[in-house]
C-alpha cells in the first residue's frame, strides 16, 4: 500500500493558482477622492505572494492562469510548505507533463464560490473536472481530502483562496479497484465478493472501508478465501457491512468516543484517536488500530485496520 501511495506521488505532484496579469491604474483627478484598490484575482493574489512561488510555477506552466482568473471559483491553494510536506519542489514541478499537471491543479478547484462556513460537515464537492473532492467541517477545522486548511476565506476578486497544508492527489482507482491491487486483501475481497457488495465498493459513492488485513481476518478465525468461502454468506455479509460507512470519513474527522452508523443495521462503531482505532460499540473486544489512514479513492476512502470488526 505504500509502494502505491509513492508511486501516485511519483506521477502526481502540485496545485493550483498562478501566473501574471496585472490591471491598469486610470489617472484620477487631483482633488478627486483617493480610488478604492481594484481586489486582485486569485492569480494576482497568489503571484504577489513569495509563499505560493511554487504555486505560480505550476498555474503558469499549466496554461491555466487566465481560467483562474475569471468566474467565480474557490481554490484550495497549497502554498510552499505545502509543496515541501508532498514532497515536490520546481525541479519536480516542471518534469511533470503540462496536462497532468493541469489534471491535478484543477482537482484543486470548485467552479463556485465556497467559503469555510459553507463546507459540509461530510460530503462530495465536484472539483473544476467533475471528480469527486471530500470536505468535512468538524470540531478539528476544515477540510479536504483530510487535509486541513491552515488559513480559510482569502476573498478575491473571482472568488476565495482557502490555503491548505499539503498537496491534494487525484485519485484513480475506486474502493474495489485498490482492494483488488493489494495482495495484502485477499481474504477481504473474498468476503465483499461473497456478501454482494463488490458492486456497491466499484460503483459512484462516497464510502468510507475499515478494511482488516489477510492477517486481520487470520487473527479472526478465516485464514484463507477458501475459510470465507465455506462460512455462512449471511454471516459475512454482516461482517463486511460492519466495516462500512456511508459517507466519508477522513482520519481528521475522527472525534474521540463519536459514534458512527455501519450499513449492517444495528451496527455502530465507537471511534478512539489515540491511537486512531475503531470498535464495534458495545463490543467487549479489544479495538481495531488504524495502520494506515486515508487512502483515497474515486469513491471513498480506506482506513487499514489490524482487527477485524467483531
Amino acid at each position: 500500500m505504500n509502494n502505491m501511495k509513492r508511486k501516485n506521488y511519483t506521477l502526481f505532484a502540485l496545485c493550483i493558482s498562478a501566473g501574471l496579469i496585472l490591471t491598469g491604474l486610470s489617472s484620477c483627478k487631483k482633488d478627486d477622492p483617493a480610488p478604492t484598490p481594484a481586489q486582485k484575482n486569485i492569480v494576482e493574489i497568489v503571484v504577489a505572494d513569495p509563499n505560493f512561488s511554487l504555486l505560480k510555477q505550476a498555474v503558469v506552466r499549466a496554461g491555466l492562469t487566465s481560467a483562474l482568473s475569471t468566474g467565480s471559483l474557490t481554490v484550495f491553494a497549497p502554498d510552499n510548505a505545502a509543496f515541501a510536506t508532498a514532497g515536490l519542489d520546481s525541479a519536480t514541478i516542471a518534469s511533470i507533463p503540462e496536462n497532468i499537471l493541469g489534471l491535478i491543479l484543477k482537482y484543486h478547484v470548485l467552479k463556485a464560490k465556497v467559503e469555510a462556513s459553507g463546507v459540509p460537515a461530510s460530503d462530495t464537492v465536484n472539483t473544476y473536472d467533475g471528480l469527486n473532492l471530500y470536505a468535512s467541517s468538524n470540531a478539528n477545522g476544515v477540510f479536504v481530502n483530510g487535509i486541513k486548511v491552515k488559513t480559510a476565506n482569502v476573498q478575491a476578486a473571482n472568488g476565495v483562496i482557502h490555503v491548505i497544508s499539503d498537496v491534494l492527489i487525484p485519485p484513480t482507482e475506486t474502493i474495489a479497484e485498490v482492494v483488488s491491487n493489494d495482495t495484502n486483501f485477499e481474504v477481504l475481497l473474498a468476503a465483499v465478493v461473497r456478501a454482494g457488495l463488490a458492486s456497491a465498493v466499484s460503483s459512484n459513492g462516497k464510502y468510507t472501508v475499515f478494511a482488516p488485513t489477510d492477517a486481520a481476518f487470520a487473527a479472526a478465525g478465516f485464514p484463507d478465501v477458501a475459510s470465507i468461502n465455506l462460512a455462512p454468506q449471511n454471516a459475512v455479509t454482516a461482517i463486511v457491512k460492519a466495516h462500512i460507512i456511508g459517507t466519508n470519513v477522513f482520519a481528521s474527522d475522527l472525534i474521540n468516543a463519536s459514534t458512527a452508523a455501519t450499513l449492517q443495521s444495528g451496527t455502530t462503531l465507537t471511534i478512539g484517536t489515540n491511537p486512531a482505532s475503531v470498535k464495534v460499540t458495545g463490543s467487549t473486544n479489544p479495538a481495531s488500530n488504524v495502520t494506515e489512514a486515508n487512502i483515497t479513492t474515486t469513491n471513498g476512502v480506506i482506513h487499514v485496520i489490524d482487527r477485524v470488526l467483531l
